[in-house]
């Protein structure tokens, strides 16, 4: 029953971070493109908005790039000592898993604060987009839930053997 919901999130959790990944990269790398084809093309006439755009896409893509790098558990971890000591294989990944749980948590206790800080903040707006930067601040606890239960699922694979949810 739990690996039916498992294999459930991770496959809700995968297409949200293969798409959102894509669409924000497409935009970044469109924009970008279509300013440089302007700034060159033309002496006169370039996006100004576009370095926003683009640092807002590195931004989305480092936190939700976090949530992929834990389903293929690409994230640091002590990772020698368990080679040449396997009995500490275990109680490391566990520590590892622990810490990264920890670190959701505060993701999304301290994410929620500034989002609800900016969100009251009428003047917090993107510098050329005037976009609420609320919306930015947002992807921190929506990361943290995520990590958290992302966690959960690898974590769950490792102690219990189970290799077939996450294709880990």
């Amino acid at each position: 029953m739990l690996k039916k919901v498992f294999i459930k999130i991770d496959r809700i959790f995968l297409f949200f971070e293969e798409w959102s990944l894509f669409a924000a990269v497409v935009i970044a790398l469109l924009t970008a493109m279509a300013n440089v084809v302007l700034r060159k093309a033309t002496n006169d006439y370039n996006l100004y908005w576009s370095d926003e755009v683009v640092r807002k896409v590195i931004y989305f893509s480092t936190y939700i790039g976090c949530i992929a790098a834990i389903r293929s558990r690409s994230l640091i971890r002590i990772d020698a000592l368990p080679q040449m000591l396997p009995v500490l294989k275990k109680p490391l990944t566990l520590l590892s898993h622990v810490a990264v749980l920890v670190f959701s948590v505060i993701m999304i206790y301290l994410g929620m604060q500034m989002t609800v800080m900016m969100y009251h903040d009428e003047y917090a707006l993107t510098a050329t987009l005037r976009i609420p930067e609320w919306i930015f601040y947002g992807v921190l606890p929506l990361m943290g839930v995520m990590m958290f239960i992302r966690t959960l699922i690898v974590a769950y694979e490792d102690w219990f053997g189970v290799n077939d949810i996450t294709g880990g």
